[in-house]
C-alpha cells in the first residue's frame, strides 16, 4: 500500500511540482494551500508525511506544528518544512518545535523525494526486533517504537527517535555531530550542526529531569554528545 503524503502550500505550481515528482515516486499525495485544511485533511486522512510550507495564508507552518505535535494522536506524524526563510533562525524555531526536516526553496523536488523517503525510513525504522534498551528511568522498546521516562510515556519524532536509539545502543560513546547526524539522519549535508543541537535540545526536554543539567545525554565540549554510561540494560522480552 503507497504511503501517504500530504503537501501544503499557498503556492500552487509548487504543489502541481512536490505532488507530480512525489506521485512518480510511487506516494499517495493529498493536497492543501491553507493551515484550516491542512489540519483537516492530517485528521481525517492521517498521511504517513507532512510537506509544510511556512508561509501560509491563514496561520504558519510553525503554528501548525505546535498544534500537530499537541495532539496525541498526531504527535508522532513526521513533519518536512518547506520555505523560503534562510536564516538559521528560522530554521532552529521550526525543528524546537519538533519538525523532523527543513528545505529552502527553491529546490530540486528530487531533493524532496530523497528527503521524504529518508525521514519515513526513520519513522518506519528497521525490522521489529524484541528488544528493550535502559539506562536507569529511560527506556527504549525497539519492537514497539516507545520511550518511556520514569514510567511514563514519552512522545518523539521520528529523527529525536533515532538520535536518541543511536545514543542508548552505544552509552559512553563520544559521538561527534557528523557521526551523530549520520546515525539519526541517515545522511549528512552541511549546516546541519545547529539542525542537531535543536533536536538535542528538544530531546533533553522530553527526557531529562532537569534540562538545563541533563542526567542522560551529556555535552563532549569540542566533541558532539554522548549518553551517560551509568548500568545500562538489554532486556529480551517476548512482547
Amino acid at each position: 500500500m503507497s504511503q501517504r503524503i500530504l503537501v501544503v502550500d499557498d503556492d500552487k505550481q509548487i504543489v502541481r511540482l512536490v505532488r507530480a515528482y512525489l506521485e512518480q515516486a510511487g506516494f499517495q499525495v493529498f493536497t492543501a494551500y491553507d493551515g484550516d485544511t491542512a489540519l483537516h485533511v492530517i485528521r481525517r486522512e492521517r498521511p504517513d508525511l507532512v510537506v509544510l510550507d511556512l508561509m501560509l495564508p491563514d496561520q504558519d507552518g510553525w503554528d501548525l506544528t505546535r498544534l500537530i505535535r499537541a495532539d496525541p494522536t498526531l504527535a508522532d506524524t513526521p513533519i518536512i518544512m518547506l520555505t523560503a526563510r534562510v536564516e538559521d533562525a528560522d530554521k532552529i524555531v521550526g525543528l524546537e518545535l519538533g519538525a523532523d526536516d527543513y528545505i529552502t526553496k527553491p529546490f530540486n523536488p528530487r531533493e524532496v523525494v530523497a528527503r521524504v523517503r529518508a525521514v519515513l525510513r526513520r519513522a518506519v525504522g528497521g525490522p521489529a526486533q524484541p528488544r528493550v534498551l535502559q539506562l536507569g528511568g529511560l527506556l527504549m522498546d525497539l519492537d514497539q517504537h516507545e520511550v518511556m521516562v520514569d514510567g511514563q510515556p514519552v512522545n518523539l519524532t521520528p529523527t529525536e527517535f533515532e538520535l536518541l536509539r543511536a545514543l542508548m545502543e552505544n552509552p559512553g560513546h563520544a559521538f561527534t555531530r557528523s557521526e551523530l547526524i549520520e546515525k539519526g539522519l541517515g545522511y549528512t549535508y552541511e549546516g546541519l550542526d545547529r539542525t542537531l543541537d535543536s533536536h538535542i535540545k528538544n530531546l533533553r526536554r522530553k527526557i531529562e529531569p532537569d534540562p538545563a543539567n541533563p542526567t542522560y545525554i551529556q555535552t563532549v565540549y569540542g566533541v558532539g554528545y554522548r549518553l551517560q554510561s551509568e548500568p545500562f540494560d538489554w532486556a529480551q522480552e517476548d512482547l
